[in-house]
């Protein structure tokens, strides 16, 4: 039974019509690929389209202010891919020249491309034999070969990409990458795969040693760590709020919010005018304020979960400057703080 010719006509016949798929356009491919990481299809789709639409070329997206980008990029998470997209395209059009890369080594010089995403686009746009391997294709190959090496282990990741590029039809190298993956994501699922109905059935180790739910295996995640949120929504007799852009590196860089007091543990409302904390970001006792949530809202992220609560601020006038309330939903925000703007109804 041949893998490849079998899996490469699946794809033909169950492949999903997705509008990338309708090009060859590497500067598509490339939002395309950079979006759906860690991205569900269903959730993707409306920020590729939105970006295709807000931005057809790299030109219009190189010159495009950074604020604008993320706040497209809103509520899709994992900031950084937003601002390695921004760099990226500005690399393009200012160091070359606007032509966009043609080869697996030159894609790789681009802020947020990895080996997967270089080997997508230079396959899929330019035929190059480069394999690509994610978590769709890690779980195809560990069910149907039988692997149990860690996939996110150093050995793990040479060994599947050996297999992969094995695996590789060199000659029709970006309908094969496209196959795999799309058997990974719609087939070959995470839970409750339709094997009954798999073209592989017959001689998949994994279904044939009962190991389907078992593969593929990964290392034990490092712990994540818990922390307490408190944002300061401060509102003042002439309607005015602060926000804050965070400059410090991280996840939420450059995104705008509310002041924030990180405690170690949880702040109750009876303690929260005399807390160390607020007293010195305050430097009085002289305000009123609520709790919004009583309960801490639960922010979980890959490394860490993050215990919110959002504390109700009124004051005669802010101490340091602020915007219009009515601006806020302006500015480009983790969507933490975005569900609370549309909920609190600013």
């Amino acid at each position: 039974m041949n893998f490849t010719n079998i899996l490469t006509h699946w794809y033909s016949v169950n492949k999903r019509d997705l509008p990338w798929r309708h090009t060859k356009n590497p500067y598509q491919i490339w939002l395309s690929e950079i979006i759906m990481q860690q991205t569900q299809i269903k959730q993707g789709l409306p920020y590729y389209e939105a970006f295709v639409a807000n931005y057809p070329t790299v030109f219009d997206l190189a010159n495009a202010h950074e604020q604008d980008v993320l706040k497209l990029w809103q509520g899709l998470g994992y900031y950084s891919r937003a601002r390695n997209l921004h760099g990226s395209a500005k690399y393009i059009v200012n160091e070359l020249n606007g032509k966009f890369p043609t080869t697996y080594i030159e894609l790789l010089k681009l802020k947020g491309v990895g080996d997967y995403t270089a080997s997508a686009i230079s396959s899929i746009c330019f035929e190059e034999p480069h394999a690509v391997v994610d978590g769709n294709v890690y779980r195809a190959l560990s069910r149907y070969f039988g692997i149990s090496t860690p996939i996110n282990s150093t050995l793990g990741i040479k060994e599947f990409k050996k297999l992969a590029t094995t695996l590789l039809d060199t000659k029709n190298p970006g309908d094969y990458n496209q196959a795999v993956m799309e058997f990974g994501a719609t087939q070959c699922k995470p839970k409750n795969p339709y094997c009954i109905v798999c073209p592989l059935k017959d001689s998949c180790v994994a279904l044939q040693k009962g190991k389907v739910n078992e593969l593929p295996i990964k290392l034990k995640k490092t712990k994540v760590t818990k922390k307490h949120f408190n944002f300061l929504v401060l509102i003042s007799e002439d309607k005015k709020t602060v926000f804050e852009q965070r400059t410090s590196k991280g996840i939420w860089q450059n995104l705008y919010q509310f002041p924030l007091i990180e405690s170690d543990n949880e702040i109750v409302i009876d303690a929260f005018q005399n807390h160390p904390l607020v007293k010195d970001y305050f430097k009085t006792t002289d305000f009123s304020f609520s709790v919004f949530n009583n309960e801490p809202i639960v922010h979980k992220l890959s490394h860490q979960h993050l215990f919110t609560t959002f504390w109700i601020i009124d004051v005669k006038a802010l101490h340091i400057e602020g915007i219009p309330i009515s601006e806020v939903k302006n500015y480009p925000t983790p969507i933490l703080i975005s569900n609370f703007i549309d909920t609190f109804g600013f």
